[in-house]
């Protein structure tokens, strides 16, 4: 392939949703929503899991991983288009590009890793109760969320390095609203085709394999859960599993829609779309999905808010 003459780029200009005028206040307006919402409902998860003592087991370290990491996702796609809509300048620099990529990667790659673990952990707790506290003990819970997080660190940035080189061929515009690696990868003239490979590979690695293990693990699980004869403990295992279950559809699901999708199928507003969906619905749907169906986080919430000073005046000024 010929080369193409390159220049260095300092800086990028999102396109965004700009050919959408009429909605682009809207779009704005429930990105703000969503994001305050994320971070409201995570940094309350999070909360509740570091003071109730009860919610000191391995299912509540990994969740709060798990908004942990949702935070940062968030953060780091909203938190410059929120400001550069404020602002109407509509860019980012090369090295804030690079930077925005890498944690958006990272993020998402390790919540890949860290949502198939939390199903093996469902899966010791509801087939080997009994060796539960020994083999999900507090060293082996570190290990896989340290694992979960060096895998997607570590695979992001070879991501970034091998589609982000320090000069493109003169191109700037990136027709999204982040820099998201599919998108900027259409601004190489160069062969791309080693940047693909390395995509696909990891993909592959991080996307369908994971599933595998969140798949065998459930299938174990409801064998097991079909075996309880007791009508209420089938109840609350199935409970239990349920809001894990209901993330990891959600998740995967955009997931794989967007970075395995055929090639056939390339509409950038549709990848603008499940972007939205993928870096705000999700993370704001999962404090809520796991308070809703757990009982135990309800109750530690409540006893959060009634400790708080605000809430008791609130509820003392109502009366």
């Amino acid at each position: 392939m010929v080369k193409t003459n390159l220049t260095v780029i300092s800086n990028f200009i999102f396109l965004g949703f700009t050919h959408y005028p009429k909605v682009e206040i809207t779009i704005f307006v429930l990105c703000l929503l969503m994001y305050l919402v994320t971070l409201l409902g995570n940094i309350i998860l999070i909360s509740v899991t570091i003071l109730d003592s009860r919610l000191h087991t391995p299912m509540y370290f990994f969740l709060s991983n798990l908004s942990f990491l949702d935070i940062w996702y968030t953060s780091s796609t909203f938190t410059p288009m929120l400001a550069n809509f404020v602002s109407g300048k509509n860019t980012i620099s090369f090295s804030g590009c690079a930077t925005q990529m890498y944690f958006s990667l990272a993020m998402g790659s390790t919540e890949c890793v860290l949502l198939s673990m939390m199903a093996y952990d469902r899966y010791v707790a509801i087939c080997s109760p009994l060796r539960y506290p020994i083999i999900m003990n507090k060293r082996v819970c570190v290990w896989i969320a340290a694992g979960s997080w060096g895998t997607g660190c570590l695979t992001s940035l070879v991501e970034t390095m091998s589609v982000l080189p320090p000069s493109l061929c003169g191109k700037n515009i990136i027709d999204h609203f982040t820099c998201e690696i599919l998108a900027v990868l259409k601004l190489v003239c160069e062969d791309t085709s080693k940047a693909q490979l390395i995509m696909l590979v990891i993909s592959i690695l991080l996307l369908p394999m994971p599933m595998l293990l969140i798949c065998v693990s459930y299938a174990f699980i409801l064998s097991s859960i079909l075996r309880i004869t007791s009508v209420d403990g089938r109840s609350k295992a199935f409970s239990t599993c349920a809001a894990h279950l209901t993330v990891v559809v959600l998740f995967y699901g955009t997931a794989l829609s967007m970075y395995l999708k055929p090639s056939a199928v390339d509409s950038q507003e549709i990848d603008k779309f499940m972007a939205l969906v993928y870096a705000g619905l999700t993370p704001m749907l999962n404090p809520i999905i796991y308070s809703l169906r757990n009982q135990e986080v309800k109750v530690a919430v409540k006893k959060l808010l009634i400790r708080n000073p605000l809430y008791a005046l609130l509820i003392h000024s109502c009366k």
